[in-house]
């Protein structure tokens, strides 16, 4: 199960808490004993052989798309899938919170779809389905192998977790590195895992924006705080360590370079926490190169992900010189995404300055 909060967040509300979000603390409590048997099934689902277009279409973000997406309410219970209530092409039904889900899941898809030519999650036209209203204050969102699941936050630190399209798109992505590249959920691999994900859902809400990389805010996660918390988000990519600063939620304590890399047993190795160093590699490869993200290094990352030259429990340095080697295979060994690719990746530690020089020989 990938989920969005991580523990680490839930533990601080948990513990800390009590008086000024006391119905925040409890619900982050049962979000924890509830995650906690889910976090410890990490079975890998078999990786999918990679797919090749050379020809990737560059479209506006009104391009029609064709999900087949699948919307259920759990009505505040923990059974999954729940009652089914809105099918692809059924109307609005006036709850916030499956209108929100049908929708993020159409953005998510037209991006894979219309840019990277990626018919749903598994490539195949895999059903899109989310479940909506789970659990009683449940502070979280997660992807479990085959749909997404939302909860509706505690009203006191979290709102629903269908506001935000990063959180959506995020989750979904999960699915998609599970049926491509399968990066094991542990230490760097699971922290590359992570960072996909939220580039991928930095992605979806660029994309149905229409945001350029200048103008994307580049945070996960922004708008499920409720104003009763200072942060913006959970991440942001641009600037790890800086979405969050609050007396209860304490500080965001991701960090951006590879001196600052965090060695723990938690999290599985820190997954959330050090996926602060690839997240920034990647938004200041968007910022030097400008325009927008999915048309260059959008899909460098996704070239890499299908390549199938990546192992499951590839490293960070691992996974940083395949995407360059992917930049030069699309744009050319010159070219300025492959510098920026690089120039990433040297900005927060992972490639050295001999990178560049072995790069042009």
């Amino acid at each position: 199960m990938r989920q969005i909060v991580p523990p680490y967040l839930l533990d601080r509300i948990a513990d800390a808490g009590a008086d000024r979000f006391p119905l925040a603390a409890e619900a982050a409590r049962r979000s924890l004993l509830h995650d906690a048997p889910r976090r410890a099934l990490r079975g890998a689902p078999p990786v999918m052989p990679p797919l090749h277009d050379d020809d990737l279409p560059a479209v506006l973000p009104d391009a029609p798309s064709m999900p087949d997406r699948r919307i259920s309410d759990a009505g505040g219970r923990e059974t999954l899938p729940g009652r089914l209530v809105r099918r692809e092409g059924e109307p609005a039904t006036g709850d916030p919170s499956v209108d929100d889900a049908y929708d993020g899941l159409g953005d998510t898809h037209r991006l894979f779809d219309r840019v990277f030519g990626r018919d749903s999650i598994d490539g195949a036209g895999m059903p899109l389905e989310a479940t909506v209203h789970f659990g009683r204050h449940y502070d979280n969102a997660f992807w479990d192998g085959e749909r997404m699941v939302f909860g509706d936050g505690d009203g006191e630190v979290f709102r629903g977790f269908t506001d935000s399209l990063s959180v959506i798109g995020h989750e979904l992505a999960h699915g998609v590195t599970e049926h491509t590249a399968g990066l094991r959920y542990q230490g760097q691999s699971g922290a590359l895992n992570e960072h996909v994900s939220d580039a991928f859902g930095a992605l979806v809400e660029q994309y149905a924006l229409g945001q350029d990389a200048g103008a994307a805010t580049w945070l996960i996660g922004e708008g499920i705080f409720t104003d009763e918390v200072e942060g913006r988000a959970l991440r942001s990519m641009l600037e790890p360590g800086t979405a969050y600063d609050d007396d209860v939620l304490g500080r965001d304590p991701q960090p951006g370079h590879m001196r600052d890399y965090i060695d723990t047993d938690d999290d599985n190795g820190g997954v959330h926490l050090n996926s602060g160093i690839p997240n920034r590699a990647f938004a200041l490869a968007a910022r030097e190169l400008d325009g927008f993200a999915w048309e260059h290094v959008g899909r460098i990352w996704y070239d890499t992900l299908i390549s199938g030259r990546l192992g499951r429990d590839a490293t960070f340095a691992e996974f940083a010189a395949e995407t360059v080697r992917s930049a030069e295979s699309r744009f050319g060994a010159e070219s300025r995404e492959a510098r920026a690719v690089l120039h990433g990746w040297q900005s927060v530690g992972v490639l050295d300055a001999q990178a560049e020089g072995d790069a042009a020989e």
